[in-house]
């Protein structure tokens, strides 16, 4: 379908001289105030332990590949953040909606696809470690060396930068209605489709594309990591060593349920199915609540980084009393 108040298509909507509305939550004229002062608090919170996470591993003098994943991990999630919730908050302020160059929103959707896709194959590189730790415990130092995590991180961030690119330049390369008004608050990708002058289903098709690629085959890898996992623990006679093995991988599947759960739920379905008021409360949540819960979960479920944060605190009170 086309877009509302779309009498035309613009062939010079590819001009990077033209400029966006994002309407933000203009018609939330009651509830700027208190939404802008829990999300600035939820935003500064999740700053804070991502960054605490970051040090925490960073000042660790050994760190094993479950660590390093989490570094790279809090590292994912503070640019994430630092993209999306900034122009968020200041949709909360701005009353008529706030504008974003044509260059401004391309960057925006590709840095905000592309982080998301490298936590997506980041989350299939820990979940081959916790295979790797569970199923072949004697080979797991030689297998999970440090060259294979560093090229596994560096593998992550290339991919979904790639896709991303691919993703951005599809749907840029579309004619837009007139207006130009988002209603979003940040260029998301069912936002621009949905403005775009166009009666096919054809502009969707990147986007699927990028879904098979950052979605599902990486649930897929993880899906029989965890298979072979649990066919593994199964073979473990006492009850309390299985309990004790597949502890370690609870924080590493509550967060993949929690990414690819929302993730699912955002892109993966048909442009008519889009309600503007109702997915831009959804990203609100799925962009600031769900990064808040990702240092909670680990810092609460992994050994690992509650050891190191104990050692960071534990360092910087004895700097103080020294």
């Amino acid at each position: 379908m086309p877009c509302e108040g779309c009498m035309e298509r613009d062939n010079k909507s590819t001009d990077p001289t033209t400029e966006f509305l994002l309407l933000g939550f203009s018609e939330l004229l009651c509830l700027r105030v208190l939404l802008f002062l829990i999300f600035l608090i939820v935003h500064l919170v999740t700053l804070a332990g991502n960054v605490m996470i970051f040090i925490a591993v960073v000042m660790e003098p050994s760190r094993p590949p479950m660590l390093f994943f989490l570094c790279q991990l809090s590292v994912i999630e503070l640019c994430y953040t630092l993209v999306i919730v900034p122009r968020a908050l200041l949709s909360l302020i701005v009353v008529d909606g706030s504008t974003i160059s044509f260059i401004g929103c391309a960057a925006q959707m590709h840095l905000f696809v592309a982080l998301g896709g490298a936590e997506c194959f980041l989350l299939v590189a820990m979940s081959y470690d916790r295979y790797v730790a569970i199923c072949q415990p004697l080979h797991y130092v030689a297998v999970m060396s440090e060259g294979l995590c560093l090229r596994l991180a560096v593998a992550c961030c290339l991919g979904g930068f790639a896709v991303a690119l691919g993703l951005t330049v599809a749907v840029f390369r579309l004619p837009f209605c007139q207006s130009r008004r988002i209603n979003h608050f940040f260029c998301d990708v069912p936002a621009m489709l949905h403005l775009a002058c166009t009666r096919s289903y054809t502009p969707e098709l990147p986007l699927l594309a990028a879904c098979v690629l950052l979605l599902l085959l990486p649930f897929l890898l993880i899906l029989t990591s965890y298979v072979c996992i649990a066919a593994a623990l199964l073979r473990v006679t006492p009850s309390v060593g299985r309990c004790k093995a597949f502890s370690t991988c609870v924080s590493h599947l509550a967060i993949t349920l929690l990414h690819y759960g929302c993730a699912t739920f955002m892109y993966i379905r048909p442009k008519s199915s889009y309600s503007p008021a109702h997915d831009k409360m959804v990203s609100l949540v799925y962009t600031n609540i769900t990064p808040l819960l990702y240092p909670f979960i680990y810092s609460l479920r992994n050994k690992e980084i509650r050891g190191a944060l104990r050692k960071m605190l534990k360092r910087k009170k004895t700097a103080q009393l020294n």
